[in-house]
C-alpha cells in the first residue's frame, strides 16, 4: 500500500470461533471465506468483549469494555459522547458508512457513520431491558426460547435472510458509488450481517450443500441440573429449556442450518469482495472479518450465547492487509475491542487523538509476528440470565470466570478445551486463582458496578413505560432516499447522468474465489 488504506469490515453475528480454530472448519462449504483466511493474519484465540449482541458491538465500536461504555445489555443506551472508530476515522478524513446491523439503542443511530444505508434488524428502544429485581421472571415476547432449535430446517426466506439480502445490496451499491469518483477520501465501509444468528432457518440451496456432510455433533452433550454450574442453570431457565424436548435430530438440523447459513454468508462475502476487486480497490483495502460473539450450538445442552464457554465467547478475527501483513496464525489472546486501535494505527491516527484510555490494544505488532505471549484479555456479561456482574479473564492457557453470586471457575484451555474440569478449588492452582483475584480487585469495583447496572435498568424501565403511553416516537433508523435525485430527472442532463453513473471495470486481482460454487 502506498497511501492510507481503505477499510472493509465484514461483521457477522453469532459465528463461533470453535468452527474457525485454524480458519474455517473442513466441513464448512465456504470457498470465499477460506480464500480470505489464506491471505489473512488470523487471531485464533479471539474473544467477544461480551457474549451478547449489543454490549459486544458497543465494545467493538469503542475499544472499551461494557463496564466503561455502560452498554450492559441488549436494551442499554449507547452514549453519543463515546467516540467510535467511525468518529476517529471520519475526523482523520475518511468516509464512513454502515450497511447492516449494529443494534444501537438510543436516539443516536449513527455513532460516527456519515451514512447508514439500512435500518437495523432489532429495536432501538429500551423494551428489552432485563430486571435483576426479578431475575427468573421470563419476558416471553422477547426472551430467547428453544423454538429456534426444535423448528430448525429449510425455508425459502425469513426475516433474517431478507435483512441480509438488503445488507449486501446496499454494501455493493456503496462501493460502486465510491468508485464513481465523486469523493476522493479513503473509505471505511462496515457490512454487518445478522447470520448465522438463529433462527436456524436456511434456504434450500445452502441446506443441500450439507447433504451427506459429516457435521460433528456437540462434543459434550446435555448435562443434568447437578452437573451444571449456577450460571448454566440460570441460562437453561432463561431460554425456557425445560418446556422443550430437544431430540438428536433437532440438534443435527439446527447445526446443519447454522452451517448452511455460514455458506449463505460466504456467497455474500464473495459478492462484496468481487465488487471491491472490480472497482480496483483490493490492493489498497484492509479487510477485517469478525463476529460479535459465538453460539454454543448444543454443547453442554446450551444454545445461543450469554455465557463464557468457548462456543459462545470465542470468535473469529482475521485481518487481510495487502503489502502490510503476511498471512499467519496468531495464538495470543485477542479481543474484538482490539479492532479500533488496530484500524487507527493502520490509518496513521496518532495516540494523542484518543479521547480516553482504551481497553483494547492494536494488533499491528502481533500481526507482524511480535506476539505478547502473556497478554490478558477480559470479557464481561451483565444481562439476562445473570444476577450480578460476571467477568472472564483469559491469559496464557488459563480461563478464569468470576461472579460474586457464584463459585469461581478456572480452566486450562490447552489441556481441557471442553472446559470440563474446574480447577478453581484445587490447591495446586491456588496461586493462579490468587493472581486473577488480584487482577480483578485492581481493575473492577464489582459492588459499585452491580449498583450502577441495577439503577440503569430501573431508569430505563420507567422511561420505556412512559414512552409507550400515548403517541410512540420510535428511535429506529430510517434510511433516507431522495427520489428527486435518483436516476434521471428533468433538472439533470441525461448525458451527465449516464456518464457520471458508469463505473469502469478494473482488472480483477487473481486469485480470488467468488460465488457459491
Amino acid at each position: 500500500m502506498t497511501q492510507r488504506p481503505n477499510f472493509l469490515i465484514l461483521m457477522v453475528d453469532q459465528l463461533t470461533g470453535t468452527f474457525w480454530e485454524d480458519g474455517p472448519a473442513e466441513f464448512l462449504h465456504v470457498p470465499n471465506l477460506r480464500a480470505l483466511h489464506e491471505r489473512s493474519v488470523n487471531f485464533a484465540n479471539t474473544y467477544s468483549p461480551s457474549p451478547l449482541c449489543t454490549p459486544a458491538r458497543g465494545s467493538f465500536m469503542t475499544g472499551l469494555l461494557p463496564s466503561a461504555t455502560t452498554v450492559y445489555d441488549n436494551a442499554a443506551e449507547f452514549p453519543s459522547n463515546l467516540p467510535t472508530f467511525a468518529h476517529y476515522l471520519r475526523s482523520a478524513g475518511y468516509y464512513t458508512a454502515l450497511s447492516g446491523k449494529m443494534h444501537f439503542v438510543g436516539a443516536d443511530q449513527l455513532h460516527g457513520f456519515e451514512d447508514r444505508l439500512t435500518t437495523d434488524i432489532y429495536p432501538a428502544d429500551f423494551g428489552w431491558t432485563p430486571d435483576w429485581r426479578v431475575p427468573f421472571e421470563r419476558v416471553d415476547w422477547w426472551y430467547h426460547n428453544l423454538s429456534s432449535v426444535t423448528e430448525a430446517g429449510v425455508a425459502l426466506t425469513s426475516n433474517q435472510l431478507e435483512y441480509d439480502d438488503e445488507v449486501i445490496y446496499h454494501a455493493k451499491r456503496c462501493l460502486l458509488n465510491i468508485a464513481r469518483g465523486r469523493d476522493d477520501r479513503p473509505f471505511c465501509l462496515t457490512a454487518s450481517f445478522t447470520h448465522p444468528h438463529d433462527p436456524y432457518t436456511a434456504r434450500p440451496e445452502y441446506w443441500e450443500l450439507y447433504e451427506g456432510v459429516d457435521i460433528p455433533d456437540p462434543a459434550t452433550g446435555p448435562l443434568d441440573e447437578a452437573q451444571r454450574d449456577p450460571h448454566s442453570q440460570r441460562i437453561h431457565e432463561a431460554v425456557d429449556a425445560s418446556r422443550f424436548v430437544v431430540t438428536p435430530e433437532h440438534v443435527r438440523n439446527a447445526r446443519r442450518a447454522y452451517c448452511a447459513n455460514i455458506s449463505y454468508l460466504d456467497e455474500k462475502v464473495g459478492e462484496l469482495l468481487g465488487t471491491l476487486d472490480s472497482c480496483g480497490y483490493a490492493d489498497n483495502t484492509v479487510v477485517v472479518f469478525v463476529s460479535d460473539h459465538g453460539d454454543m450450538l448444543g454443547e453442554r445442552g446450551l444454545w445461543y450465547k450469554m455465557n463464557f464457554f468457548e462456543g459462545a465467547s470465542r470468535i473469529p478475527l482475521s485481518i487481510a492487509a495487502p503489502g502490510l501483513f503476511t498471512a499467519r496464525q496468531v495464538t495470543m489472546p485477542a479481543s474484538a475491542m482490539d479492532v479500533l486501535p488496530t484500524l487507527l494505527e493502520l490509518a496513521g491516527v496518532p495516540d494523542d487523538k484518543l479521547a480516553m484510555r482504551l481497553d483494547g490494544q492494536s494488533l499491528v505488532d502481533a500481526a507482524k509476528g511480535h506476539e505478547q505471549a502473556d497478554r490478558l484479555v477480559a470479557t464481561e456479561y451483565m444481562a439476562e440470565g445473570s444476577v450480578s456482574p460476571m467477568i472472564m479473564l483469559r491469559q496464557g492457557a488459563w480461563k478464569f470466570v468470576h461472579c460474586p453470586a457464584d463459585p469461581d471457575q478456572l480452566y486450562d484451555i490447552e489441556k481441557d478445551p471442553g472446559e470440563l474440569v474446574n480447577l478453581a478449588m484445587d490447591d495446586a492452582h491456588s496461586d493462579v486463582v490468587t493472581h486473577f483475584h488480584d487482577t480483578l480487585e485492581a481493575r473492577w469495583n464489582l459492588p459499585a458496578l452491580d449498583e450502577d447496572i441495577r439503577e440503569n435498568q430501573q431508569r430505563r424501565i420507567v422511561c420505556y413505560d412512559a414512552l409507550r403511553r400515548g403517541r410512540y416516537t420510535p428511535w429506529d433508523h430510517q434510511p433516507y432516499q431522495n427520489a428527486a435525485e435518483r436516476f434521471m430527472r428533468n433538472h439533470l442532463d441525461l448525458n451527465d447522468v449516464e456518464a457520471g453513473s458508469r463505473v469502469t471495470v478494473k482488472p480483477v486481482t487473481p486469485p480470488m474465489n467468488h460465488g457459491s460454487n
